[in-house]
């Protein structure tokens, strides 16, 4: 009996403590701690993202063939839903709902993706850019 209740509470101790080690939060309330280039981080308004939670992009078919592909980024639910600021990693400009961030994405194969951000619609200036590829 003294062994059933000393594994019932240990268990219910590292229950509790792997919960809060988990980084598992409520929507609400994602952490701030991420930097616009690491993994799992939205690059519009930097939020740490949990397990499960996407950024809404559009991936562009390659032009010339190759293993990268143009890509358009709206954000994460915490800055679309506007909890949080948008702005460009690389101009720090505040952008408006209509606006997105341009990204080149290198697949890799095996690998996660890389994605490379170049800009917003604003510095980036789409026009040019789309002329410039073609």
């Amino acid at each position: 009996m003294g062994v059933a209740l000393l594994w019932f509470g240990y268990t219910l101790l590292i229950g509790q403590f792997a919960k809060t080690r988990s980084g598992r939060r409520d929507r609400g309330h994602a952490r701030t701690d991420g930097a616009p280039g690491d993994p799992q981080v939205c690059p519009v308004c930097s939020a740490r993202l949990n397990k499960g939670e996407l950024i809404k992009s559009m991936a562009f078919p390659s032009l010339t063939g190759g293993k990268d592909r143009f890509m358009h980024i709206r954000g994460c639910v915490y800055c679309l839903e506007g909890d949080r600021p948008r702005l460009c990693p690389v101009c720090g400009a505040s952008l408006l709902d209509s606006e997105i961030l341009i990204a080149r994405m290198f697949e890799r194969p095996h690998r996660r993706s890389h994605v490379h951000v170049l800009g917003c619609s604003r510095c980036r200036k789409t026009g040019n850019l789309l002329k410039s590829t073609v």
